[in-house]
């Protein structure tokens, strides 16, 4: 017996039923058709979800960084304003000589007592001291040259005088420390 071929197939079909395969056909493809569209709109939705969520995190991480910064450098104008008077009580305590501290001894302890809770108060808040020596290699990062003159038995770079010392607030520079540097070229 031989196999049916697709001619015999087609010739038991009808017209109606062949337009009713066609149709169902149709249908098939539009359902196609709309299967790629919703899988198509799936993937776009999917990656705007997943967009939106590294937006908040990214947000989130943000508004977390700018609270840390604010915790931690917020009182950086008050802590500013506040090194003068440091600058100003070393003074007083650095130009009272023996004389003074034996008639005032009270006023220069009292002095001296404030200094220091002004240090545990620049201390609790992260402040430090940079204090440069003479001798030190100049760093821009942290010292500001405030005259260059030639010294011998120096090299070209190094502190010759501190004028001012400087303040850092945890890790940001808040004063450089103020010095004046050799410019003797070297031998």
């Amino acid at each position: 017996m031989a196999e049916p071929r697709e001619e015999d197939f087609l010739d038991d079909i009808t017209a109606a039923e062949a337009e009713e395969l066609a149709e169902e056909i149709a249908e098939i493809d539009s359902v196609e058709a709309e299967l790629d569209a919703l899988r198509a709109e799936r993937d776009d939705l999917k990656d705007k979800f997943m967009r939106a969520l590294a937006d908040a995190e990214n947000a989130r991480k943000r508004g977390d960084k700018m609270r840390r910064d604010a915790e931690q450098y917020g009182g950086s104008k008050l802590a500013r304003d506040m090194l003068p008077v440091y600058d100003n009580m070393k003074r007083a305590l650095e130009a009272a000589g023996d004389e003074q501290r034996e008639v005032a001894a009270a006023l220069i302890e009292g002095v001296e007592l404030t200094m220091r809770e002004l240090l545990n108060v620049f201390a609790k808040h992260g402040i430090q001291i940079v204090s440069p020596q003479v001798g030190d290699k100049f760093d821009p990062q942290m010292h500001e040259a405030m005259f260059e003159a030639p010294l011998p038995g120096t090299q070209a770079g190094d502190i010759i005088q501190v004028s001012a010392e400087g303040f850092m607030l945890h890790d940001r520079l808040l004063r450089p420390a103020q010095v004046g540097v050799s410019s003797t070229p070297k031998s």
